[in-house]
């Protein structure tokens, strides 16, 4: 699956709107190929299950993980950055709010003996988890769909232990872009977001380019005060 196929999939199961008029509900139920339809539901999770590799790969380096970290993986998908963190540390929990992603990952992470990969549905606005658990909190290509960014990056600072990190990773668009290239922020959007976990926060805030397979992604990233971790460069 290229790049390409995956925004398409990505737009379409995201971004278009539903409308229910006056001729019943089987005049407006989804057919298949409908943006909302089971089956396009299921062709974006494939496709986002293969789609995020290098993206993946790219923050799980960056994590520095170690055998000691659990990592929490908000907006997780069909759980592929969950699995590749899972090969260096002790446990990942992936949370999404589609059922659809949800199934595809429990299934990939069976199939691939993914024992320390568990997968909880939720919204980053209301994690399902407990104060202080995690060491490391990451959000690929989903802070653009936070309905309350104020909100996720509190329930962030909230399950993170004192010293873990955060990294909030968005695909770098350019302003007015349309169709494939409009997911992802602009610089002045990722500007706002390394605002706004100052203000949830977060310290040693600061914000990094790094390329990733074929895309551009700006990463922000800081730690929840408290007892000293490794993110520790000043803030920019």
């Amino acid at each position: 699956m290229t790049d390409a196929a995956h925004d398409a999939s990505h737009d379409a199961s995201h971004d278009a709107a539903h409308h229910r008029g006056s001729h019943g509900e089987d005049a407006h139920r989804p057919q298949p190929g409908h943006p909302h339809s089971g089956v396009a539901r299921a062709l974006n999770a494939v496709s986002l299950a293969f789609g995020r590799g290098a993206v993946a790969t790219c923050v799980t380096d960056l994590a520095l993980l170690t055998p000691a970290d659990h990592v929490v993986d908000v907006g997780c998908g069909p759980g592929t950055a969950a699995r590749v963190a899972s090969r260096q540390c002790r446990r990942v929990t992936g949370v999404d709010p589609d059922p659809t992603s949800l199934r595809l990952a429990r299934v990939l992470d069976s199939l691939r003996r993914r024992r320390n990969v568990q997968i909880v549905e939720g919204s980053a606005e209301a994690l399902p988890l407990p104060d202080a658990g995690a060491t490391v909190v990451w959000a690929i290509s989903s802070v653009h769909h936070w309905a309350d960014p104020t909100a996720g990056l509190s329930e962030a600072l909230r399950v993170l232990e004192p010293g873990g990190r955060v990294f909030l990773v968005e695909q770098l668009k350019d302003s007015g872009a349309r169709g494939n290239r409009a997911h992802g922020l602009t610089d002045a959007e990722v500007k706002g977001v390394l605002d706004q976990a100052k203000a949830a926060g977060f310290t040693a805030v600061r914000r990094e380019t790094h390329v990733a397979g074929r895309r551009t992604v700006a990463v922000v990233r800081g730690s929840r005060p408290g007892a000293a971790g490794r993110e520790t460069s000043p803030e920019l």
